[in-house]
C-alpha cells in the first residue's frame, strides 16, 4: 500500500492547515449560525437539515467507524458497510483507517504512555489538542489487517470526496427547499450549508471528542478497568450510546454499550434492528455471566481477544 495509507503526514504545512480547518471551520459556522438566529434567518428546513445530517454522520461514526470497523462488533452487508463508512467520513474526523488505528492505539494504551488522547495530560489535550499535536496514527501496526479490505481502502482513499458531499448535500437541499417556498435559492444554499454542514460538523466533532475527554474525567464507573473511563449520561444520549464509556472499556467488542434500560444506547438499537432485517450478522453481545463477574471485580471469564458472537438463544 502507498505511504499515504500507512502513515498520516501530520508534519506537512498542508496537513497543519487541514487540521486547523477541521477544528476552527465548524466554530466559525456556529458563530454564523448565531448571527442568523439573532436576525431570525432560520427556518424549519435548516433545523431539520441539522438534525438529520447530525444523525447520519453520528451513526456513521458510532456504527461504522467505531463498533463495526474498529471493534468488529458486527458484520454488515457490503452496501451497508460502505454507506456507514461514507457517513462516518462525512463527519470529518479523519479517514477511516486513521480513525480506526487511532482508536485501537487508545485502547491498547488507555490513559498510559502511548494513549493519543488521555486527559491525564490535560483536558484540552484529550479533547482536541492531540489532533494539533503532530500525532501520526500507525495504520500498519494498529489497523494493518484492514488494508486488505477493498471497501475500507476505497472509502479511506476518497475521504475528502465524502467530506465535500457532506457539505454539498445540505446546501443543495436547502437551495431546493428555498426555491419551492419562493425564496432565494442562493440564500437557502447558504443557510443549508451553515446548519446542515458547519454547525452539524461542530456538534459531530465536539461530541465525539468529548467521549475522549469528558468521559475519561467526569461520570460514574460501573466496572473496574485499568483506565479512567467513565459512564456519562449526557453523552450517552448526545453521542448515541458512546457515553457509556466505562462499559465500553470493560467490554470493547460489545455491540451494546448501554447495559440496562437506564443506559439508552441508540446505536445498539440500530444494530438490533439491522440484525432483525438481515442486514448485519455476527453481533457480539456480552453474556450475563461475564457482566456479573466484572461487577464482582473478578477476572473476565472470556477476555475479548477470544470473544465469539453469542447465539441469539443465549443472549440476555
Amino acid at each position: 500500500m502507498s505511504t499515504s495509507i500507512t502513515h498520516a503526514h501530520a508534519t506537512t504545512p498542508l496537513t497543519k492547515i487541514i487540521l486547523l480547518a477541521l477544528v476552527w471551520l465548524p466554530i466559525f459556522g456556529v458563530i454564523s449560525a448565531v448571527f442568523l438566529l439573532w436576525n431570525q434567518w432560520v427556518n424549519w428546513v435548516d433545523l431539520t437539515l441539522l438534525l438529520v445530517m447530525y444523525a447520519i454522520c453520528g451513526f456513521g461514526i458510532t456504527l461504522g467507524f467505531h463498533r463495526m470497523l474498529t471493534h468488529k462488533a458486527f458484520q454488515a452487508q457490503p452496501w451497508l458497510k460502505t454507506l456507514l463508512l461514507i457517513s462516518g467520513s462525512m463527519a470529518m474526523q479523519g479517514p477511516a483507517l486513521h480513525w480506526a488505528a487511532t482508536h485501537t492505539q487508545h485502547h491498547a494504551n488507555s490513559d498510559e504512555e502511548g494513549d493519543p488522547h488521555s486527559p491525564l495530560k490535560s483536558l484540552w489535550h484529550a479533547h482536541v489538542g492531540w489532533i494539533l499535536n503532530d500525532f501520526k496514527p500507525d495504520i500498519q501496526k494498529y489497523a494493518g489487517a484492514m488494508l486488505k479490505d477493498p471497501i475500507i481502502v476505497f472509502v479511506h482513499n476518497t475521504f475528502w470526496l465524502w467530506v465535500f458531499a457532506g457539505l454539498a448535500l445540505p446546501a443543495l437541499i436547502g437551495a431546493g427547499a428555498a426555491q419551492l417556498m419562493g425564496h432565494s435559492a442562493w440564500f437557502g444554499a447558504l443557510t443549508g450549508l451553515i446548519w446542515g454542514g458547519f454547525v452539524r460538523l461542530f456538534f459531530n466533532q465536539h461530541i465525539t471528542w468529548a467521549v475522549n475527554s469528558i468521559c475519561h474525567t467526569f461520570g460514574s464507573r460501573q466496572f473496574e478497568t485499568t483506565d479512567e473511563s467513565r459512564n456519562n449520561f449526557l453523552f450517552g444520549i448526545l453521542a448515541m450510546g458512546e457515553g457509556w464509556h466505562n462499559n465500553h472499556h470493560a467490554f470493547p467488542r460489545s455491540a451494546r454499550h448501554g447495559m440496562s434500560w437506564k443506559q439508552p444506547d441508540p446505536s445498539a438499537w440500530a444494530i438490533w434492528l439491522f440484525e432483525k432485517v438481515g442486514l448485519v450478522k455476527d453481533v457480539v453481545l456480552i453474556s450475563r455471566k461475564r457482566i456479573e463477574a466484572r461487577l464482582r471485580s473478578e477476572p473476565d471469564p472470556t477476555p475479548d481477544p477470544v470473544i465469539l458472537p453469542i447465539p441469539a438463544e443465549q443472549r440476555d
